[in-house]
């Protein structure tokens, strides 16, 4: 990702230029966030970040607010029963994520005429959901105690237009202008005139008309008999483009989100277990998915992450493609049409664009379209080429989807033309990076952390750049296309990158391949010196294969070792390391997708202990964190008896990649692979944890056939596979 909230660098003395240069894509962290639980929507290119009473605070990270298109569109909203905050009851967002609810109460209210209100008399429901470019909400007063209640509530707002940059830290020297607020009897539109000619309005409407309104509030004179309730609706939309078309009715947009995301959840395959706490866990991850996926103009393509990443990222789609191609090939095919129609076809500096890569993010925002940051359409990722073309040849293994092959092969052949004339500048064999744009990123790779590749003495390593693991990227990538090649009938030209891939693994054990610490280097700098620091980067080369099977065991016992394994799941970088630091970004924390490609690629090895171990640790994290979401990251303390895994601060939550770990690290330790070529589903040396004794896949699809399967952990830890139901000629093959 861009903009890493990494953490100042400070163990080696002064920064780098290029250190320095890095920091205005921080995520400022400047006071502490009153309540760590934030409510979470989206919608299409709308989210909103809430906290637990339904408000929009500008306190602590300043991360809440109702946004569209990379502008934050209401940066304050608050409910006040006369002056006063109501109690907080309870919150939660609804198992889909279509709904956000809380339950409030009234603190105890002195009246004029010494009447009091007691604490507890009013419970105040509220309610609120994303359809297209607004925010519906519904408040529900309803009147509890023994005699009549009349009471004034206020509902108070701000829109403050910032660019997620601004909310991010940065400052701007020059913004747009507020216009003048439009009143009317029921509603306020607030607008800006942004710098890039775009006037970005909020209109807030309320039903039934407020007593008063302005642009600052809406106030209602609320009077109940005891048991008597009454309803206020709020509608806020974020307009860009005024159409003349009105909106849905409440009922009306919340029963059509429903729906969208009741359909998107029949497309995957249903998991449940013994397990309630696994199944909640999963279920909650294929519901962020879904969030993540329905409404964006791009379909079938998760954005990334709420609230920092919510847009297009070419890596972290792919990685999120690939986790969950096994139980859902829809969204594999989604991403590969975008990122091919976004495919760079010229060189261009200033993006770090050239001719074949594929993008690493889009930015819909006013600094974005002023180039005040380089992202509005941005390729500096060194991976998601190679990586685009690992899920090509996935995608048609799970799918056979010849025809789609067939016309995305010239897009193919560019990413591999790239990756040959651009990615290896050098003609060393191994794909480097070394930004072109003076405000580009500095690191490309997954770990895009200004300090994230460095040497054991905790020196940063200079440019050009090549990581371990984007050589395993490019190996899977070649023999990939030598596959897709060779059912195109280019029989030549499959023979070619099949030798390329031979050629380059060979060349990568030989010069990568660290004996001294017991693990592949993380990166060769620009001299071509090996960065000797152990991290779990060497991971995804067992994903990918590369690795040789001698080295792959000794990579399992440094990643399973203590100085990894923090008993949550696998640290990014292991304790001994100069630069460790587990409340770092990318320097000794977790992530939730790096352990499931650690896993997918243990198990390929045939270390499914390891991956169920994997597994097992982050399904206990999945208990104890809020809605069972597992976050971005989480900090690499190691683990406490009777404590939960430490936060990291500025986490996003949900984030696709995360939420898409559990059916990678299942289909790791289930030994599944489904090939639409073969006709087949098969389940190689199936291993559950512990935890996961029984499990059931329901509606795993394969052509034109489907299967219900139970799988039963027995006492032996061996794992029964049984078919209940099965429709259509595909084949189970066990082994």
């Amino acid at each position: 990702m861009e903009a890493n909230p990494n953490h100042s660098p400070s163990l080696m003395g002064s920064q780098s230029v290029d250190e320095v240069s890095t920091q205005q894509y921080y995520i400022a962290t400047k006071s502490a966030p009153p309540d760590d639980r934030t409510r979470v929507l989206k919608y299409g290119k709308m989210f909103a970040v809430f906290d637990r009473y339904g408000d929009v605070e500008p306190s602590g990270l300043g991360e809440e607010g109702i946004f569209y298109e990379g502008t934050r569109f209401l940066s304050e909203l608050a409910l006040f029963i006369d002056n006063s905050r109501p109690l907080l009851l309870s919150s939660t967002v609804r198992e889909d994520n279509s709904l956000f609810t809380a339950d409030l109460t009234n603190v105890d209210i002195d009246q004029r005429d010494q009447r009091k209100i007691p604490r507890g008399t009013l419970l105040i429901t509220r309610c609120k959901f994303l359809y297209q470019e607004s925010c519906y909400e519904q408040v529900r007063i309803a009147n509890f105690g023994l005699r009549p209640v009349q009471i004034p509530i206020a509902l108070k707002f701000e829109a403050d237009y910032a660019d997620i940059f601004e909310v991010r830290g940065i400052h701007r020297t020059r913004r747009g202008r507020r216009q003048d607020p439009l009143v009317d009897s029921d509603s306020v539109t607030l607008s800006y005139r942004g710098l890039d000619g775009i006037t970005r309005r909020t209109r807030i409407q309320c039903s039934p008309k407020p007593r008063r309104i302005s642009a600052a509030d809406c106030r209602f004179d609320v009077s109940l008999q005891p048991k008597q309730e009454m309803t206020i609706q709020l509608i806020v939309s974020c307009i860009m483009h005024p159409a003349s078309n009105g909106l849905p009715k409440y009922d009306v947009a919340l029963a059509a989100t429903t729906a969208e995301m009741h359909a998107a959840s029949q497309r995957t395959s249903r998991i449940y277990s013994s397990s309630a706490q696994f199944n909640d866990w999963i279920t909650r991850s294929l519901s962020d998915i879904e969030m993540m996926t329905v409404g964006n103009p791009e379909v079938g393509y998760p954005y990334a992450g709420v609230p920092w990443f919510s847009t297009v990222f070419g890596r972290d789609g792919i990685i999120t493609a690939l986790q969950c191609l096994w139980v859902d090939p829809w969204i594999a095919k989604g991403v590969l049409e975008y990122l091919a129609a976004t495919q760079a076809t010229a060189t261009v500096p200033e993006s770090d664009a050239e001719p074949g890569k594929i993008i690493h993010e889009t930015r819909r925002g006013e600094m974005a379209a002023l180039g005040e940051v380089p992202f509005g359409r941005y390729y500096g990722s060194v991976d998601a080429t190679p990586l685009f073309v690992m899920l090509a040849g996935a995608y048609y293994e799970r799918t056979a989807d010849f025809e789609f092959v067939e016309k995305l092969w010239p897009h193919v052949e560019r990413a591999l033309s790239w990756i040959d004339r651009y990615g290896d500048r050098d003609g060393d064999g191994f794909v480097e990076y070394s930004r072109n744009s003076v405000n580009g990123l500095v690191q490309q790779g997954w770990k895009d952390s200004n300090d994230s590749v460095f040497h054991a003495d905790g020196m940063l390593a200079e440019p050009p750049i090549a990581l371990c693991e984007v050589q395993g990227y490019t190996y899977a990538a070649k023999r990939s296309a030598a596959r897709l090649a060779a059912a195109l009938k280019n029989f030549e030209k499959a023979d070619a990158f099949e030798a390329q891939a031979r050629s380059l693994k060979e060349k990568f054990q030989e010069v990568f391949w660290c004996p001294d610490i017991g693990t592949y280097a993380l990166a060769l700098d620009g001299k071509k010196q090996p960065c000797r620091v152990r991290t779990s980067n060497p991971g995804h080369c067992l994903y990918t294969e590369i690795a040789s099977p001698e080295h792959a065991r000794a990579v399992e016992q440094s990643l399973l070792g203590s100085d990894f394994f923090n008993g949550w799941g696998v640290r990014t970088v292991g304790a001994r390391e100069l630069r460790y630091n587990p409340v770092s970004y990318h320097n000794g924390s977790v992530w939730p997708h790096d352990n499931s490609l650690v896993a997918a690629g243990l198990a390929r090895y045939g270390f499914k202990e390891s991956a169920a171990r994997i597994l097992a640790g982050l399904l206990d994290t999945s208990i104890l964190v809020d809605l069972h979401r597992l976050p971005e990251l989480f900090c690499g303390l190691e683990r406490r008896p009777g404590e939960g895994p430490t936060l990291y601060p500025v986490a996003c939550a949900p984030q696709a990649w995360a939420a898409g770990s559990v059916y990678l690290l299942l289909q790791a330790c289930l030994g599944v692979c489904v090939n639409a070529l073969n006709n087949t589903i098969s389940f190689t040396k199936p291993c559950l944890p512990e935890a996961i004794p029984q499990l059931w896949i329901k509606n795993l699809r394969v052509a034109a056939s489907s299967l219900n399967v139970f799988l039963e952990r027995s006492s032996s830890q061996d794992v029964r596979v049984e078919v209940i139901e099965q429709c259509g000629d595909a084949k189970l093959l066990l082994s």
